[in-house]
C-alpha cells in the first residue's frame, strides 16, 4: 500500500497514512468534531507513544492505560477518552474479525457493497464514515473492488467533499471551500438539508 493521501501537513504522518493500513483505518474511525488534520494526525501520534501500531498489542493492553496514553497532551482528539475507548474496540474487533490487521478488511473484497458491510461493523464506522472510507480506499490508495463508487454513494462521485478527496493542497483548500459552502446552505456532506 502506497496512496496519495495528503491529509496532515507531517510528510512523516502522511507516509505513515499511505503505507499502513492500521493507521488509515484508525485515522479514519478519528475523524469526527476535530479538523481533518488533527485526526489523521493521530495514528503518527499513537505511534510515536506506543512505538507501533498493531492492534493486537493495543486490544492487549487493559483498556484504562490505553485511553491514559491517548489522553497525554497533545491528545490525540478532542474527546481523547471516548475515542482511546473507540481505538480500542476497534483494534480489538480487528484482532477478532481480521487477523490484527486492517488490510484484512479489503484483502480479497468482491465488491463496493461488501467493503461497505464489512467497514460499517467495525465500532465507531457508521453509515457515513464507511462510505467516506470506501472511497478514500479508492481514491487514494488504489483498492476500488467493482461498485465502490455505488457502495461510497455521494462520496465516490467527483465533487471535493471529503478527506477521501484530499490528495494536495489545493484538493485540501477545494474541500474546505464546499464544507463551508454546504454549512451556509445548512446541508450535510451528503448534499441533504440539515435537519
Amino acid at each position: 500500500m502506497a496512496g496519495t493521501l495528503y491529509i496532515t501537513g507531517d510528510t512523516a504522518a502522511d507516509k505513515l497514512l499511505n503505507t499502513n493500513a492500521n493507521a488509515l483505518l484508525l485515522g479514519m474511525l478519528l475523524d469526527q468534531q476535530v479538523p481533518m488534520e488533527w485526526a489523521f494526525q493521530g495514528p503518527a501520534t499513537l505511534k510515536s507513544r506506543l512505538g507501533h501500531l498493531d492492534p493486537k498489542k493495543i486490544a492487549a493492553m487493559d483498556q484504562d492505560e490505553f485511553v491514559s496514553i491517548c489522553c497525554e497532551k497533545p491528545a490525540i482528539h478532542r474527546f481523547p477518552g471516548s475515542m482511546g475507548k473507540r481505538v480500542h474496540q476497534v483494534c480489538t474487533a480487528l484482532t477478532d474479525e481480521y487477523k490484527g490487521s486492517a488490510a484484512n478488511i479489503w484483502k480479497g473484497v468482491d465488491s463496493g457493497a461488501d467493503l461497505f458491510r464489512r467497514l460499517k461493523a467495525l465500532p465507531g464506522f457508521g453509515d457515513e464514515k464507511s462510505k467516506i472510507f470506501v472511497a478514500l480506499l479508492a481514491k487514494t490508495q488504489g483498492i476500488a473492488p467493482d461498485g465502490w463508487r455505488e457502495a461510497a454513494g455521494k462520496f465516490g462521485d467527483d465533487t471535493p467533499r471529503s478527506v477521501a478527496d484530499v490528495v494536495d493542497d489545493d484538493s485540501l483548500g477545494k474541500v474546505r471551500d464546499w464544507k463551508k459552502a454546504q454549512k451556509a446552505a445548512k446541508k450535510d456532506k451528503q448534499d441533504r438539508p440539515l435537519s
